[in-house]
């Protein structure tokens, strides 16, 4: 918990998807519901949920990631229980230390996003399943596909185990069952809310590579035998069927997944707590093999310590995240005078002010159709083509909220003629980064401020 609190902040910064789960728990019940029924319905029970905690909390940064820090805690105490209830209390001690010290798991430690909660309710669902509790089972399972509907790939691993007990089927049947109304409503909405996703890219397949090589080398040996059982299939499976399945449909993001990252915790526990300190000799000038082995198992633990410390600290900081919401916002508001047009380049990215309605609320939205309130979206929907073209060829001033040039552009009518209108009518007075965002200040020909 200590280790989720520290930094929580991150600078005062927040990126684009928790700017989402901000302005969408803020909306009315009515308007959620409104919503889901059009996109982001996998996302429906978390945002039901930080309604709630925004109405307890408080609309602050904390209050925004103190679920997801929670449940990282409850997510390394399930390892810890479950590699207690396979390999002992030292393993126990150690499986949920190694847990909570994983880049990825204190990344999603603290995001305002429910992969750390789904986390949590696979990993307890996994101990429940070795207690052979199975209402608990269900009820817990079923919660996490319903934060997240990805999480019901890991009944796939746990059919390696369960599938011989009649309680086990009896539940994977139910979950399924009742995960149905939510899978129906996602499929509709798949293209929409996926089709930004490409296939998994080299990177993916080589980072799933090592991560199984590394979970099959601490399988091995029959000390482990048992918990290899039950953390193999969590690596492995979820990942790898989602990376094969995204070969037709693009459906993989690491984080879909992160509840995972359980199986190599509970092996490298396990690997840890059979190391035992070889018993001191006189002379001790000469160390035995045992001790050599003891000694350098450890220093190698102590070596990785060193770059998972820097890359933790690195994980507070705003740059660690695609871009900071609040800072595009500081920075439009430096820039921009009361009653200027502002235009977003892709439409998307108005995401980066909505958090932030003190700012967007002075600016005219020249290609703003109707609101994500009134439009039941997440960024509202915009005028045709030829209507923001009449709309911005008027326009006195234009601040232009730009991806980094670095990324693809979109090809749409509506974006193309946002930036031919731009380039044809206007002059660029000023441009400059803001965190993943560049910020362009536009007036016409002659009419830029001096310096």
């Amino acid at each position: 918990m200590l280790l989720g609190l520290w930094g929580l902040r991150r600078g005062g910064s927040m990126w684009r998807d928790e700017s989402v789960t901000w302005q969408v728990a803020h909306r009315p019940l009515g308007g959620i519901g409104e919503l889901l029924g059009q996109v982001d319905a996998v996302h429906g029970l978390y945002y039901l949920l930080m309604h709630a905690v925004f109405l307890v909390g408080g609309d602050g940064l904390w209050t925004l990631r103190l679920p997801s820090v929670a449940a990282t805690a409850l997510a390394a105490a399930g390892v810890a229980a479950i590699a207690r209830r396979l390999a002992g209390e030292r393993a126990a001690l150690l499986a949920g230390a190694v847990y909570a010290l994983l880049p990825p798991v204190q990344m999603y430690a603290q995001e305002g996003r429910s992969y750390a909660l789904v986390a949590a309710a696979v990993v307890w669902a996994t101990y429940l399943m070795l207690c052979e509790r199975w209402t608990a089972y269900t009820v817990v399972l079923l919660l996490g596909c319903w934060l997240h509907e990805f999480a019901a790939l890991a009944v796939l691993a746990h059919a390696f185990r369960g599938r011989r007990f009649r309680g086990w089927r009896r539940s994977a049947a139910v979950v399924a069952a009742l995960l149905l109304p939510l899978a129906v409503v996602t499929a509709r909405q798949a293209q929409q809310q996926l089709g930004w996703l490409g296939r998994p890219s080299w990177q993916d397949w080589v980072a799933y590579a090592v991560v199984g090589v590394v979970s099959l080398l601490l399988a091995r040996g029959t000390a482990v035998r048992e918990l290899a059982g039950v953390a193999l299939p969590l690596v492995l499976l979820p990942p790898g069927l989602l990376m094969a399945v995204s070969l037709v449909h693009p459906w993989y993001v690491d984080r879909y997944v992160l509840y995972a990252l359980a199986g190599p915790a509970l092996l490298a526990g396990a690997r840890l707590s059979a190391l035992r300190v070889p018993a001191l000799r006189v002379p001790a000038l000469r160390p035995s093999g045992a001790g050599f082995r003891w000694w350098g198992s450890w220093a190698l633990a102590g070596v990785l310590l060193v770059p998972s410390g820097w890359w933790s600290a690195w994980l507070r900081t705003p740059e660690s995240r695609k871009d900071d919401v609040l800072a595009v916002a500081a920075a439009v508001r430096e820039r921009a005078a009361p009653g200027d047009a502002v235009l977003f380049l892709p439409a998307r990215r108005r995401e980066w002010l909505l958090s932030s309605p003190d700012v967007y609320g002075g600016l005219y939205d020249l290609a703003l159709d109707r609101t994500p309130a009134a439009s039941h979206t997440l960024q509202g929907t915009e005028l045709p083509a030829d209507r923001i073209w009449a709309r911005l060829v008027d326009a006195p001033r234009v601040v232009a909220l730009l991806d980094p040039p670095d990324q693809p552009r979109d090809r749409t009518p509506a974006e193309a003629v946002k930036r031919q209108t731009l380039a044809a009518h206007f002059e660029l007075c000023s441009l400059t980064p803001a965190r993943g965002a560049r910020i362009a200040v536009f007036a016409p020909p002659g009419h830029c401020p001096p310096g």
